[in-house]
């Protein structure tokens, strides 16, 4: 199947909206616990001031399969950007991350970042799996992040090489 990415658009909220909410309710794998309304998701990922880029993958029928943000965050170095990657559940499109990276990536490196940070829950076995796949290297961890019921979980923060060494 042919995924196309493009930039997030207004008209692709409602259906990346859903997807995060839906990855939220299952649990597990984000560090959001709350759902977003739309609102507050445009507010995050279309329009907020730390965002950089934002791309959806759409399915063969033009759908939204899946979304990935990249943006600052001020405890990274300035050449050190932020990643966000949430895909379907139901249906699955096989390659939606793999798509997105690779305009995530090549914009990054168009603007001149050195590299690229992703965070990820411990016990997000998919999504370890995913970022080491697209070649993100395990940086730093910090411990026992609690949940909002207090269960402590690991941050796993793992750095992608833009530039052909890690200067992050």
């Amino acid at each position: 199947m042919q995924i196309a990415v493009r930039p997030m658009m207004p008209e692709d909220v409602a259906a990346a909206c859903r997807i995060l909410n839906e990855i939220i309710e299952i649990g597990g794998t984000t560090a959001f616990e709350i759902p977003f309304s739309e609102s507050l998701f445009a507010q995050s990922y279309l329009n907020g001031p730390d965002k950089i880029c934002c791309h959806v993958a759409l399915d063969g029928a033009g759908r939204v399969a899946g979304f990935q943000w990249l943006g600052t965050y001020d405890e990274l170095p300035s050449d050190c950007a932020d990643i966000a990657t949430f895909a379907r559940r139901n249906p699955v499109v096989k390659g939606v991350g793999r798509a997105l990276f690779a305009v995530t990536a090549e914009t990054a490196r168009s603007i001149g970042f050195a590299s690229i940070n992703a965070t990820i829950r411990a016990d997000n076995v998919p999504g370890l799996g995913y970022y080491s796949r697209m070649g993100f290297q395990e940086h730093s961890v910090a411990h026992g992040v609690p949940l909002r019921d207090g269960t402590p979980v690991d941050r796993i923060s793992k750095r992608y090489d833009l530039k052909g060494e890690m200067e992050c």
